[in-house]
């Protein structure tokens, strides 16, 4: 049984540097969406514009990673599930998502540490959130 080392910090939020760093983040994740034909599917879910999304997913990482909770704050509990029900989210799209969150973290410095634990925190998350093509998993 191999034991799990302790992060460096009590929050992913302290691990990242805070707003700052998350905001980057954000900016990048919808700056690489937008430019980057390998995220068209992803893009196109999206509507006309990104600024509300940007927001919105700064709100949400801020508090998720174990900051301040912006978004619950100003919308109740998140109910990601529910909330993105209008829109297309299969297999293509979460793929595409994780794929493009990933870019972005490496891009802004997110420690390599940080960047695998969160990996598989957004790909659980993308996973619960596919709402077309594949049949979910109640465990």
């Amino acid at each position: 049984m191999q034991i799990e080392e302790k992060p460096p910090f009590d929050t992913p939020f302290e691990w990242i540097g805070g707003e700052d760093p998350v905001r980057r983040l954000v900016e990048r994740f919808y700056d690489l969406m937008d430019l980057e034909p390998a995220y068209r599917e992803l893009r196109a879910s999206h509507g006309s514009t990104l600024d509300e999304a940007r927001q919105k997913l700064f709100w949400f990482l801020c508090g998720w990673l174990g900051g301040p909770d912006y978004f619950v704050e100003r919308f109740g509990h998140p109910r990601l599930r529910m909330r993105h029900m209008p829109f297309k989210v299969g297999l293509v799209e979460r793929d595409q998502w994780v794929a493009c969150m990933d870019q972005a973290m490496q891009e802004t410095a997110v420690p390599e540490a940080l960047r695998q634990r969160l990996h598989h925190s957004f790909m659980q998350t993308a996973s619960w959130m596919v709402n077309q093509g594949a049949v979910q998993k109640v465990m």
